[in-house]
């Protein structure tokens, strides 16, 4: 069964960092582009970052270039994002997907979500 499975989301203050892990299973994750997603409350779920599955490639919104990094570990499997510097804004359920591209594929595998509130 091909499956994407996040984590790290967390309670954080403001300025605070975080990183997410995006690991696959079933399916070897080098293969595809893998995208990070975030649906906040009562608001369309955006595209945040994603890394080409060729040449590494990244990609960023404008809202969070600057304060978020993704990256690979082929070895074991697993996208990441780091978030510095969070704002309140960036309150969401972040989630990944894989795509034959990035940034203009069709996204699907998706995971189940984790949970980032950024908060005093």
């Amino acid at each position: 069964q091909l499956q994407l499975v996040e984590s790290g989301g967390d309670l954080v203050q403001p300025g605070g960092s975080l990183r997410l892990s995006c690991a696959a299973s079933g399916f070897t994750l080098d293969e595809f582009a893998i995208g990070w997603f975030r649906q906040a409350p009562g608001k369309e779920r955006e595209g945040v970052s994603c890394i080409a599955s060729s040449d590494g490639n990244t990609d960023y919104a404008d809202s969070v270039k600057g304060r978020f990094t993704i990256s690979r570990d082929n070895a074991k499997n697993t996208v990441y994002l780091q978030m510095n510097s969070l704002k309140p804004e960036d309150t969401a359920i972040y989630y990944c997907a894989a795509a034959k591209f990035c940034p203009a594929g069709t996204w699907g595998y998706w995971g189940q979500g984790t949970q980032v509130t950024v908060s005093s």
